[in-house]
């Protein structure tokens, strides 16, 4: 497909998604009601329209939701290609993502069954009423969830991939035997060390960086007191763009939210504060099974982590009224995973009464929970945090848990983070697998959290401002590369998988800023 082609499908797609928009109805009305003002001329009237609604801001508003969609929406493909392709182009990743699902599904309907626990069911009036009024504070409730198990683990979603083949691939015919050293055995295209330092140009060692250039002992006219009245006027702007571009250098703890809010387009109007209004209704109508495994997910991580336990109640709200939010069913046109359907009781089998579930599509897992806990630090409006966290989910988290061949995919992610310390730490590596310890092993669990609950939470907010900024997660696995570099001196004495698990047992103390530059600019090629 040329260019042009390309570009007026895109331009197609988008009009037609914002055409039902709540913004398109407020420019709508705003043209309407600007035709009764005196510098709007009848022999002029398309020009005189345009400048108004560029004058009062609302041109901005629509750049930015144009940017927004062009950041969910799936590049245009081949117009004959079938919509799974288009969602995932790798047969045996569609296969692959396809069991793993069936298998998840079976052990929550195995659950159902065997603890007698239906899937949904309404709640009795009294019901209703006790969790209408304990809806600001649910922590305290003591459920006993020690029947529910979480759905699965990252450490079995793991085993998945490290099955991962590629069937028309021919692993005899790579010259490097280097590659058959890591758990992950798929043929992709991951970005090396040169390729980064062209990609992240802004981390290298002569540019400001929040995260190291805001530290005490630096005085803050050098770079800091500047960067952040630059932070202002973007804010003042409301430019998408131009706070993503500000993105890369950090954001200042004053500013971060609304940036972070800008950034995603999450705006909060009364009609997304509706939204969350009707999703709370919904849960306090109906009981999901899921449910039990949120409390106990939440219950297991956030409320047990010296940072997050505060937002207990926070958590819960925001959710519970996610597994209700059948607008997140929108990402699965790019996702290459498909929501679960579950039957209707008593209609097991009739595709008729087939329904997602839960309605969201997404079954939690064990530490999703703590994909929503560093938001809470940044906004404490229930509605506001959960339109920033739906949104970063559907850009970003989703491909963390589904098996893909995206460039910010999983899959990707480990093979790249392999790939970096084989490159770059080859005595290291062959050390740690040698005795039984896959550096994998240890690192995915940082990464299929995107290290939330890892890092302390200033660290942990200064790398997910890269991955806005960068609009990706490959950040994520040089990170945990770089981790692996800086403690490489003590990973050459250990001797067991568990010895190497204790020397990367703590990470809060670890400075992010200064360990990714000094990997990516500071190793020698």
């Amino acid at each position: 497909m040329d260019e042009g082609t390309e570009l007026s499908l895109t331009i197609a797609q988008i009009v037609q998604r914002l055409k039902g928009s709540h913004l398109h109805s407020q420019i709508e009305s705003q043209a309407k009601e600007c035709l009764h003002q005196p510098e709007i001329k009848l022999e002029s009237l398309k020009e005189d329209v345009r400048s108004f609604l560029k004058t009062s801001g609302w041109e901005k508003k629509l750049q930015n939701a144009v940017y927004r969609e062009l950041h969910v929406q799936l590049p245009p493909g081949h117009p004959a290609a079938p919509p799974e392709h288009l969602k995932e182009p790798l047969a045996y990743m569609r296969k692959a993502q396809g069991n793993w699902e069936k298998r998840v599904l079976k052990s929550l309907n195995s659950m159902s069954t065997e603890l007698g626990v239906p899937l949904a069911r309404m709640r009795p009036a009294v019901e209703q009423k006790e969790l209408t009024n304990k809806w600001n504070e649910m922590g305290t409730d003591e459920p006993d969830l020690s029947r529910f198990r979480p759905v699965y683990a990252p450490k079995d979603f793991l085993e998945v991939l490290i099955s991962l083949r590629n069937p028309n691939h021919d692993s005899s015919e790579d010259v490097n035997a280097r590659s058959h050293w890591g758990l992950i055995q798929v043929p992709l295209n991951v970005r090396d060390i040169p390729q980064l330092r062209q990609a992240y140009s802004e981390l290298n060692l002569t540019t400001g960086q929040l995260g190291i250039d805001d530290h005490a002992h630096i005085h803050p006219d050098l770079f800091e007191n500047e960067y952040v009245q630059i932070g202002k006027k973007v804010i003042v702007d409301q430019d998408s763009a131009a706070a993503q571009q500000y993105s890369r250098q950090g954001c200042s703890t004053g500013l971060r939210a609304d940036l972070w809010a800008l950034i995603l387009n999450s705006t909060n109007q009364p009609p997304d504060v509706m939204h969350y209004e009707q999703l709370k209704a919904g849960v306090i109508q109906h009981d999901l099974l899921v449910d039990n495994l949120i409390y106990k997910d939440v219950k297991l991580t956030a409320s047990n982590d010296d940072y997050y336990f505060v937002f207990e109640d926070f958590l819960y709200q925001v959710l519970l009224c996610f597994s209700r939010d059948t607008a997140v069913l929108e990402h699965f046109k790019y996702n290459s995973a498909t929501p679960p359907k579950s039957y209707i009781l008593g209609k097991v089998g009739d595709e008729e009464c087939a329904v997602v579930y839960p309605p969201n599509g997404v079954i939690p897992f064990h530490g999703f929970s703590m994909y929503v806990a560093p938001l809470c630090f940044l906004y404490n409006e229930p509605s506001k945090l959960y339109s920033v966290f739906r949104e970063m989910y559907i850009r970003y988290f989703f491909r963390l848990h589904s098996i893909s061949s995206s460039p910010s995919g999983i899959v990707s992610l480990c093979l790249q983070f392999e790939r970096l310390l084989q490159t770059h730490l080859p005595q290291l590596f062959y050390h740690l697998r040698q005795i039984g310890a896959q550096p994998l092993r240890i690192a995915f669990k940082w990464m299929v959290r995107a290290f939330s609950g890892y890092l302390s939470t200033d660290q942990l907010l200064l790398l997910w401002d890269r991955i806005l900024g960068y609009d990706s997660l490959e950040v994520v696995a040089v990170l945990a590369a770089a981790v692996f570099a800086f403690r490489a001196e003590n990973l050459m004495e250990v001797t067991s998988l568990a010895s190497a698990e204790a020397v990367l047992a703590d990470l809060s103390t670890l400075k992010v800023m200064p360990l990714i530059q000094i990997f990516l600019f500071a190793t020698a090629i």
